[in-house]
Parts: C-alpha cells; structure tokens; sequence
C-alpha cells in the first residue's frame, strides 16, 4: 500500500493501520516491502524469499535474521557445519 508515497504520506499510512487495527481490535495482513513501515507497525512478520517462508518473528528478530539479511542484502551468512 505504500508504494509510491513520500516519507510524509507512509507515515500518515502507518498511523492509520494502527488506528484501525487498535480502534476495532482487528488483525491486519500487510503485505509491504517498506521496511520503515513493516517494522514501525507489525508485532509479528513473516518474510518471503522467491515465495518461500525464510523467517518468522518479531521485527526485532527479522532484522537480525541471516537468512533476512543473505536474501535481501546479499550478505553471506556463515553456516555451522
């Protein structure tokens, strides 16, 4: 949904899925590439790599997953054998 818009306009978009969600006590299923959005608003996320589920968690554990950060960073990630 945040495709396009300006920080400002994101912004407002974030405060609005949170008024809806808190307001009527709703689940919302954001599917979103904006990465300042994602994590300024979801509790739980799960991350997707060529339609594959490669994570599952919070934000704070999404973006300190190797996996999240090899597939959208093109980081390596150092296996344990």
């Amino acid at each position: 949904p945040a495709a396009g818009m300006n920080p400002q306009e994101t912004e407002d978009l974030m405060h609005l899925i949170r008024f809806i969600r808190d307001e009527f006590q709703l689940t919302v299923l954001l599917i979103e590439h904006d990465m300042h959005l994602v994590m300024g608003i979801c509790e739980r996320i799960a991350v997707l790599d060529y339609g594959q589920r490669i994570a599952l968690g919070t934000p704070e554990e999404i973006s300190n997953d190797p996996a999240v950060i090899k597939a959208y960073l093109g980081e390596e990630v150092a296996m344990d054998a």
